[in-house]
């Protein structure tokens, strides 16, 4: 028994040094100095490119303030730059088409998270823990036929 006991470890102790040993992931960064990423939530879809600058993001070529009147969707979109503490350290350009605008505001936002972790890897361990990596897989019900809706019957009348 203390033979197994000291086998594990000894594995315990190579994952440990494999671990030590791997290679820090590299940014991925063009040759204009940005990182892409693509964000998706419900059925819209977004473009999002990060590079240094001051902290001004464009959407469809408007300012965040005109093509996101509501203050929710502003704040919603910039929860992972300051998950990374880089809101006044970079600058977001991105092109978003489909759904409604709470849908393109989490295409966004997806977006932005997976751009900013392609262009610092470390960043990973910053947007994780709140989901800012993860595709809301949630999306409208198809309609079923006999049905008003995807689920709603149509009225019942016994005459």
């Amino acid at each position: 028994m203390a033979e197994a006991v000291e086998s594990l470890s000894s594995i315990k102790d190579l994952n440990v040094q494999a671990a030590a040993a791997k290679a820090p992931v590299a940014a991925k960064i063009d040759k204009h100095g940005r990182s892409y990423g693509t964000g998706r939530r419900k059925t819209a879809t977004a473009r999002v490119w990060v590079k240094r600058g001051t902290g001004k993001i464009t959407v469809n070529g408007k300012d965040i303030v005109d093509y996101f009147a509501r203050p929710v969707l502003r704040l919603m979109i910039k929860q992972p730059l300051e998950a990374a503490k880089r809101d006044s350290e970079v600058d977001v350009v991105c092109t978003v088409k489909g759904s409604g605008l709470t849908g393109q505001a989490g295409a966004v936002r997806h977006g932005i998270a997976r751009a900013l972790v392609e262009f610092e890897p470390e960043l990973r361990t910053a947007m994780r823990p709140q989901k800012l990596l993860t595709r809301d897989p949630r999306a409208v019900e198809r309609k079923k036929y006999g049905k008003a809706k995807a689920r709603r019957s149509f009225q019942f009348s016994k005459r």
